[in-house]
């Protein structure tokens, strides 16, 4: 019988610094024998849902949460029960696995899992290389998590005179208020010496000058409220997506135009699109012809596709778009964003448009996704609503608005007629963008959906 070792699975960081994540559900249980790469959770960061591959092929001996607990990055989640391997990775006590500086050589980089939503480790750089993006032919792989290595935390007594500002989250920071903490006295045991909520709960049980814990607050059942309220935890994305709505809306002064335009032409030419050998069997709809309106009208107003950097007091102005769509989700309000959609055709931009919505819908974007947008659109014209004023997707200059295609009496060529009628809402940061410029950009928007033929005096 071949030798055994027991490996520890530590919750990997799944983009973006993401300190926790929330485990949704266990797709194994005790005792199953699982492959490499087979999805085992389900788990939701503050941006997305993500499938979590296995990174061994063994036999499953330990779940270390329940579904619905919230797990820091780099704590234990699952062990795996695998065949005794010495070309593995160095393991501590018990088998679990652990390695410190300069350990890991070129062999067990190779084999090592590696980041969710990333490719292969490219030999020899010890990084991850990003797959290519195919919007024609889409392709979901299974893809492995590289597990978080903490080293252990350093006890010493951290000197407040030259100490930079703890790392802890939000969270901690209040719970450290609560408790009258000071966290440049508190030693961390997370990744990287993240503060967590136990150093803080830890170091205010044993230190006198602390003020003692509050007590936690007590929860109704459903009969003493006679079930007249329902209360729901605020987590995940909607905890993720208030906050940063709360940042924008405070951060960046914003200024809302409205713009009505006939779209009676739009609309005929996407039913000839439809009707063409090129479009056939794509989804075609005004927010295809608006995205594309979008990336026209920027070329001619680069302003609002900039970013305000406050660190370094800059305005950086992107030379390429990553054409953000605010997506309705049953977990709440995400903004995926289409790569590079500048450079895009029109029937690409429909495809990636497509695959877009059906993978927000799915909850399945990833944070690479979630990130790095410079402009958005919000198609609340789907909802019924004619114009409103969107909040900012923070750190985008702008944000185009949606609203829904009224059959309505319209001037046409000296006549009232029955026309399509949209208004259009655009919401803009006003230390980057001015009243001329974001006016200039609506105005083009408005004249290539009223006039696609407009287009060809624009390019």
């Amino acid at each position: 019988m071949s030798a055994t070792m027991i490996k520890e699975f530590r919750l990997p960081d799944l983009g973006e610094g993401l300190t926790e994540s929330e485990i949704l559900s266990w797709k194994v249980d005790v005792g199953d024998t699982v492959s490499l790469n087979q999805v085992i959770a389900e788990v939701e960061t503050a941006k997305a849902v993500v499938e979590l591959p296995s990174p061994y092929a063994g036999v499953i001996r330990e779940l270390h949460e329940q579904p619905g607990s919230v797990v820091e990055v780099g704590k234990p989640i699952v062990s795996f029960e695998v065949p005794d391997d010495a070309g593995t990775a160095p393991s501590g006590p018990a088998g679990t696995l652990t390695a410190g500086p300069g350990e890991r050589g070129a062999e067990t980089q190779k084999r090592e899992p590696n980041l969710v939503g990333y490719g292969a480790v490219v030999e020899g750089s010890g990084r991850p290389a990003r797959r290519p993006r195919n919007f024609a032919a889409p392709v979901v792989e299974p893809v492995l998590a590289r597990p978080v290595v903490v080293e252990p935390a350093d006890t010493k007594p951290v000197d407040t005179a030259i100490a930079e500002r703890p790392r802890s989250t939000p969270p901690v920071r209040k719970l450290a208020r609560d408790l009258g903490v000071d966290l440049a006295r508190v030693p961390g045991t997370g990744p990287g010496g993240l503060i967590t909520r136990e150093d803080v709960r830890g170091f205010a049980g044993h230190n006198e000058e602390a003020v003692p814990p509050l007590a936690e607050p007590v929860a109704l059942s459903g009969s003493r409220l006679g079930e007249r309220e329902t209360r729901t935890p605020i987590k995940g994305v909607r905890k993720y997506t208030a906050a940063a709505m709360v940042q924008s809306a405070f951060t960046a002064p914003h200024a809302t135009e409205f713009l009505t335009v006939d779209v009676t032409p739009s609309l005929e030419l996407l039913a000839r699109l439809k009707n063409s050998r090129e479009f056939a069997g794509l989804k075609l709809t005004p927010l295809t012809l608006a995205a594309k309106a979008v990336l026209v009208a920027l070329r001619r107003n680069p302003a609002l596709n900039s970013h305000w950097d406050e660190e370094h007091q800059e305005i950086v102005t992107y030379n390429y778009v990553n054409l953000g769509i605010a997506a309705a989700t049953p977990r709440g309000l995400t903004v995926p964003n289409i790569k590079d959609a500048d450079t895009m055709q029109l029937r690409q931009l429909a495809q990636a448009l497509t695959a877009l919505a059906e993978t927000a819908r799915a909850g399945k974007a990833t944070p690479d996704e979630l990130s790095g947008g410079t402009i958005s659109i919000t198609n609340i014209g789907v909802f019924g609503i004619d114009a409103g004023t969107p909040i900012l997707n923070p750190g985008e200059a702008a944000i185009l608005g949606l609203g829904a295609v009224r059959t309505l009496p319209w001037e046409y060529r000296g006549e009232v007629a029955l026309r399509q009628v949209i208004t259009l809402s655009l919401s803009f940061d006003h230390r980057l963008v001015d009243g001329e410029q974001g006016s200039r950009f609506l105005a083009d928007v408005g004249t290539i959906l009223a006039e696609p033929g407009m287009v060809l005096t624009m390019v």
